[in-house]
């Protein structure tokens, strides 16, 4: 496989930000909510961007709940936080064998920037692109191509990697190679339906796949 490009997804991909996330839209609903909201409905909000996932609670509040919610994001953020298991050992080591890495999120760049400089992979992506960035976010295939034009790289040499339906969708929008990642909070079968190229039970895997 001639794979030179991979880009990841960020949040529950790389770094683990599952609880923050969903404390931080726990926190918001119990203040905007007309109701109580389970936890798993809360799950259904991880991955799309927050505006469209707080427009589900109260349209008209949008605004007000998105800073609700990041002041609660930010001033817990250093202490939920953290990279998944093998995760900036694998980065290094593709660095060093000269592979072009980026990161294509749904997050605003703020808190994108807090996350990657906590876990100590700030060094190992030159390109980052965010929603604020785009004008379309995943699963639209803008912030993959934005990322490969960056990279100057092509979708037929890319390896896409993500966490939620969003990052399998846009890379086959854009015409890379796909992975799921099994440690997503929303089960590995829900990404296997969209059937990846590969699905990573650890990030270490990816070594081995691109050919050791």
């Amino acid at each position: 496989m001639s794979i030179n490009t991979i880009l990841f997804d960020l949040d529950g991909t790389l770094i683990d930000t599952n609880e923050l996330i969903i404390a931080s839209f726990l926190h918001t609903t119990e203040q905007y909510g007309d109701r109580v909201y389970s936890r798993e409905e809360i799950m259904n909000f991880i991955g799309p961007p927050l505006r469209e996932s707080l427009a589900q609670v109260d349209e008209n509040r949008v605004e007000e709940m998105i800073v609700t919610y990041r002041e609660h994001n930010m001033k817990h953020h250093d202490e939920l936080v953290e990279a998944y298991p093998t995760v900036v050992e694998t980065m290094k080591i593709l660095k060093e064998k000269g592979y072009k890495l980026g990161i294509v999120t749904t997050k605003m760049r703020q808190t994108v920037e807090m996350g990657l400089k906590l876990t100590g992979l700030k060094e190992l992506f030159p390109v980052v692109v965010t929603l604020d960035d785009v004008t379309n976010a995943k699963p639209h295939p803008e912030p993959i191509i934005q990322a490969l034009n960056a990279l100057e790289s092509t979708a037929s040499e890319t390896l896409m990697v993500g966490d939620n339906t969003h990052d399998i969708l846009a890379g086959q929008n854009a015409g890379t190679k796909t992975a799921g990642v099994a440690w997503t909070i929303k089960g590995k079968e829900v990404l296997e339906e969209l059937e990846p190229d590969y699905m990573l039970a650890e990030m270490r895997e990816l070594i081995e796949i691109l050919g050791g």
